[in-house]
Formats: structure tokens, sequence, C-alpha cells
């Protein structure tokens, strides 16, 4: 199942997923950009920066919807984070319209929350772990377990407040409740419909944009409508889960005894930085809660385009939460809490030495000082970049110097080797660019070319004309006097920079030789018309000297037949 869907047609070459990508799981393949699911960890920075919107989370809607019209019982798990999220002015409006979408019950994820609370308090009471990471976010718990390994037994072996909700709702209600959780991450989607830890807890994830899309198409006006109760009791500070620092303050409401420094972090870099002197031994005796997000969960990549600050979302949940300890869960249905994490680590396996520097070569890049790290491929070195080729993850033609200085060469190759003269022409009739042919006819240099006007070289009026009208004149034959040369003038006026490209094809030769042929063609008329005039001649003489003939003929045949008759009338 995917989380993270690429539009095929969208994607332009770019690379700004790929640099974006901490954990680079974005492979590139013809240009278009795939995520590798199993090196992901749904931090959905992709989604925040692609500027094509080839990035969509892979909705569940249709599935939620198809559970209410069913008339099946559908509670919604909502993350504390729709107090700044949704522009309600009371939070009971947002409850009424749910239920007016069809949801039997709305519920707080923070009640959830109050059970994974309880439980980071037992183990700071414990002291048992040397570090413990809050696993609230299931992007962080991937990012260890696929990336830092050896930090698994760091990870807090509970349920994010979601599962634990999930399970609690369907103690409450039964198990054929189907459960769908409402939030602002994508994360949570896997951890919901994939992880076979804790599948079976929640039946559906949506985000808020999606609820806002689908109020809208009901024609549902959120402060329209009724200020309708909670199903939850006030699970009270854990409210604040979804805010920088919100697990910890929870924690400390617990009053459990010292013993650890208490930390908050997010931002992804932020959260790698720490691992990372974590896993060389640099950091103990830390409680750390650990988020993918900057400032926490408020403002997901879900919904990261809807329009509202994270900062006035962080002050909204503030203010309207009650900085007390929830009275449950002792008070309420016992759920399993526990998780498990193990390492999920996947090996592309490293290229050989002789490999990387191939596709270095490849490039262009024979020694390090050709080397750019320029990072405009994604990858912050080039050699990081060649091993991404060599696993098959990124392409040669994502370095960008190298395609520009291939594109570069070509279009030069073009320019010295075509038989043409080629030239832009400027709107204020001054050369700008000046080709090796053009060079060889009006014997200059390119360099002392540039800035002069085309009319000292050529007569200026088609360049006027076309630069007026805009329309371009193709293929006009024209005698160039003064440079011995008849040529074919094109002159196609370049809209995006108010410059015209001019083409002169130098067709003296083909002229010359046009001309030759006609000569001769001339020639060779003049000669057939004697040939036929000395035939008419000969016709005649032969025709006097037929007449001739035939005229003596036919006098000597009377004279015999006469003689004949004569002969026979004895």
């Amino acid at each position: 199942m995917k989380v993270i869907d690429f539009k095929t047609a969208s994607c332009k070459h770019c690379y700004k997923c790929v640099r974006s990508c901490s954990v680079k799981a974005i492979r590139v393949r013809d240009a278009q950009a795939q995520i590798m699911k199993e090196y992901c960890v749904l931090c959905g920075k992709c989604l925040e920066v692609c500027p094509q919107n080839a990035k969509t989370f892979v909705s569940d809607m249709d599935r939620v919807k198809y559970y209410i019209r069913s008339g099946e019982k559908v509670v919604i798990s909502m993350a504390p984070s729709y107090m700044g999220i949704l522009s309600a002015d009371h939070p009971g409006k947002v409850v009424g319209a749910l239920e007016a979408l069809g949801f039997h019950a709305v519920r707080e994820t923070a009640e959830g929350a109050a059970y994974v609370t309880a439980e980071y308090a037992k183990l700071l009471a414990e002291g048992a772990m040397d570090n413990i990471i809050t696993t609230c976010c299931p992007s962080v718990n991937d990012l260890v377990e696929k990336y830092y390994p050896a930090l698994t037994p760091y990870l807090a072996p509970v349920v994010s407040p979601m599962v634990a909700h999930g399970r609690l709702i369907k103690k409450i209600y039964g198990p054929d409740v189907k459960v769908v959780f409402l939030g602002p991450c994508v994360a949570k989607k896997e951890e919901a419909e994939e992880d076979e830890r804790t599948a079976g807890a929640i039946d559906a994830v949506i985000h808020f944009g999606e609820l806002k899309e689908w109020m809208d198409e009901k024609g549902i006006v959120l402060n329209d409508c009724d200020v309708r109760p909670l199903a939850n009791p006030d699970p009270g500070v854990n409210r604040l889960y979804p805010v920088s620092h919100g697990v910890v303050q929870s924690v400390m409401v617990k009053k459990v005894p010292e013993g650890y420094r208490k930390l908050f972090i997010d931002g992804i870099d932020n959260c790698r930085e720490m691992l990372d002197a974590m896993e060389k031994g640099e950091i103990h005796g830390c409680f750390i809660e650990m988020n993918m997000c900057e400032g926490g969960c408020i403002k997901g990549p879900a919904v990261d385009k809807m329009n509202f600050s994270r900062f006035r979302a962080r002050f909204d949940i503030e203010d309207r939460v009650e900085y007390t300890d929830a009275a449950y869960p002792g008070e309420a249905p016992e759920v399993e809490m526990t998780k498990h994490f193990y390492s999920r680590m996947m090996d592309m396996g490293k290229p050989t030495e002789a490999q990387i520097q191939a596709v270095l070569k490849a490039t262009g890049k024979y020694n390090k000082d050709q080397e750019l790290n320029c990072g405009a491929c994604g990858y912050p070195t080039c050699r990081d970049k060649a091993i991404a080729v060599c696993q098959g993850k990124a392409e040669i033609q994502m370095c960008l110097p190298y395609t520009y200085e291939q594109a570069k060469s070509m279009s030069n190759l073009v320019m010295d080797t075509t038989p043409n003269l080629i030239m832009i022409i400027r709107n204020d009739l001054a050369i700008e660019e000046f080709n090796r042919k053009a060079e060889e006819v009006f014997k200059i240099s390119r360099k002392e070319a540039i800035g002069r006007y085309i009319f000292e070289f050529l007569d200026g009026e088609d360049f006027e004309t076309v630069l007026l009208t805009h329309e371009s004149i193709h293929r006009k034959k024209v005698e160039l006097t003064a440079w011995n040369m008849t040529a074919l003038v094109t002159i196609v006026y370049i809209e995006s920079r108010d410059a015209l490209l001019t083409i002169i094809q130098d067709i003296t030769a083909e002229e010359q030789e046009a001309e030759k042929q006609f000569q001769l063609k001339m020639q060779t008329l003049e000669v057939a018309q004697e040939v036929i005039d000395k035939q008419m001649m000969v016709a005649q003489e032969i025709a006097g000297l037929l007449g001739e003939t035939t005229a003596e003929t036919k006098s000597t045949l009377n004279q015999l037949k006469r003689s004949i008759l004569s002969e026979e009338g004895k």
C-alpha cells in the first residue's frame, strides 16, 4: 500500500524532493521520481516542497464514507491539534460538524495520550533504560529502525497515542466498531494499516484538509454547527502532545522521580544530529521527546497547504488546555500498550571504488577539483551522487553542471560547424551572438562583432521591419554585393527576448551552378535548332528529288502502256 503517490506526468526534473529528503529515499528513473518505500520514513517533506504537486497523500476518504453509508458504527479519534488547525470559535462545533457527517461518536486522541503518558512515567520511575526516546511519532520510529538500528533499545516500548486510543475505543464500543483517525500526519496511515505490531487498532486515516473538503462538499459551515460535547473525559495536559515539548510537560505533571534530563527535539535534521551523537555514545540519562516535524504535530505535511500559522495554532491549543493530569487510565479499561522495536535496516550494498570513479568520470570529474559538490542533483557531494547512480537510485543526467556543459558543447558544435551564418540581433540592432561562419564571411572576430550594429554589415531595413511587426521573414533571396554573395536570409523574431535570430544561407555556389546549367541548356537548344533546320532542308531536297523521279517514272510507264496497246491492236 502506498501512503504518498507520485503523478508521473507532473515530475519536471527539478530534484527538489531529492534535495529535501534527508534519508535519500527517492529514486529517479527515466527522469521521474519514485519513493523507495523500504527506505522512506514518511516525513512528508517531498509533499511539502514539490512545486508541481506531483506528490499526493493516498486517501482513505472513500473507505470512511462507505463505512458511514453502510450503516457501520464509526467513531472518530481526533488529534488534539484540531484546536489550532480548524478555525472554530468553539471546540464543540467541530464535534457538531463531525456528527453531522455521520460519525457515531467523536473522541480526542489525547485520551489515548493519557495512557501513553502513564507508561512513560513508569519507564522514568524504573530508570532501567540509559536513554528513553518517545515513540509517539511513527516517522521517528522508522528513522531509528531503518537508519539507526543500534539505537532501537532506546525507543520506549510503548504504542503511540493513536494506537492506544484505537484499542481503547474498540474496548468501549466493541470490536466491530470502525475507528477513524483524524490528524495532520501522513505517517499515521502506515502505522495504522501496515505495521503488524499495531494492526487492527485503526481502520482508516484522514487528515484535516480532507475533512474540510468533505464539509465543503456537504455544505457544512463549521461555525454554523451546534456545539456538541466530546464523548471522552477531559484528558487535561495530554492535549499538549501535538506541540513541541508537549509530551515532556504531560509527563512532568505526573511528578515522576528525577533522574533523567528531559529534552525535546523536532525537525529531521535535529533528530539525526541527536541520534548520531547517541550512536557515538555521547548521550546518556536523557528522556527525549522527538518529533519529525518542526514545531511538533501541529502542522504536519498532510495539512501543510492549509492556510494557517503553526504559531497561532500552538497558542490556541495552549490557551485551551487545562494543565492537569487526566483522571484515567487507572479508572478506564485496560489497553495493551507494549510495542517492541527492531532493526528494519535495508542494505543496498556499497559499490566498489572503481565503479564510483567510472560514474564520476562519465560526468567529466577526473579529479577532486572537478567535483563541484553543488547539490543541485539532490545529493550533498558528487561522490554521494555517484554512489546513488551505482545503486540505481539516481541517473547520470541528474548532474546539472554536466548536463549544462553537454548542452553547451553541443550548441557550440552546431554553431561552429554549420555552413550558415548565425547571429542574434538585439532590439537595438546590436549584435549579441556571432558564429564562426559569420567571422569567415565578414572578416571580423566574434569578440569584435558583438556590440556592433547589424547595419554595419547588411541592409538593416528587414531587421527593423521584423522588430516592428514581429512577423518573421523566411528564406528571402538577397544579393549581398559587398560580400560577393547570394543568400537566403531568415529573420525570426524571438518574443521571449525581444530579439532576432538571423540565419544567412550562402547560395552563391548554387546560383553559379544554376546559371552554368542554364547556359548549357541554352547552348543545347541552339544546337538542337540547327539540327532541326538542317533536317528540314534535307527533307525538302529529298522531297524535290522524289517529285522529279516520280514524274519521269510516270511518263515512262505511260509510254510503255501505249506501246503495248499498239502492238495488241495489230
